[in-house]
């Protein structure tokens, strides 16, 4: 059990600075790419994928260490007898699916809850990143502020409800 506890610290903090390390870089990097906003958020998006997928493969890699290779921790249900069933019972468990033909036993059983926990955590902070990101390059859009402007000249009120949530951009 002890050994399964800190497996769950190391794997915790490994992903935690895998996922802080896409998102700093991608934060980092992605006012210089010279492309539209619409291509930076999807840099953003596709970026978190990555960086959950990592994570996932580094869960799948202890799976495989601990319970195939150490024996320590076992599943029942579908045998589980290579990588691939590793990965797919990390993927399932980091995004709290749970489809149930893997499950874990013994000390397993810890490292799989704490993986949907982290999991969990994980993935709304990417996601609040992503609305950080949408909310900085979404007024950066030229359609958008010509149809405002549009708009205003020809004396229709804008919607303020939406103004609220979707300021204007300030002109620099």
């Amino acid at each position: 059990m002890l050994l399964a506890m800190t497996a769950s610290v190391a794997l915790v903090v490994s992903t935690i600075l895998v996922l802080y390390e896409t998102l700093r870089l991608t934060s980092e990097h992605l006012s210089e790419l010279p492309v539209p906003p619409r291509v930076r958020i999807l840099a953003v998006v596709l970026m978190t994928f990555v960086g959950h997928t990592v994570a996932v493969w580094i869960y799948a890699g202890a799976y495989w260490l601990l319970v195939l290779r150490l024996g320590i921790g076992t599943f029942a249900g579908a045998p589980v007898e290579t990588f691939e069933d590793c990965l797919y019972f990390s993927v399932v468990a980091y995004t709290s699916l749970g489809f149930g033909d893997h499950f874990p036993t013994s000390h397993t059983r810890l490292l799989a809850g704490v993986e949907a926990l982290n999991g969990l955590l994980l993935i709304g902070w990417s996601a609040s990143f992503t609305y950080l990101a949408m909310e900085r390059y979404w007024p950066l859009h030229g359609k958008t502020q010509a149809h405002r402007a549009a708009r205003a000249a020809a004396g229709i009120g804008t919607e303020p409800s939406r103004d609220r949530l979707f300021p204007p951009a300030p002109e620099t």
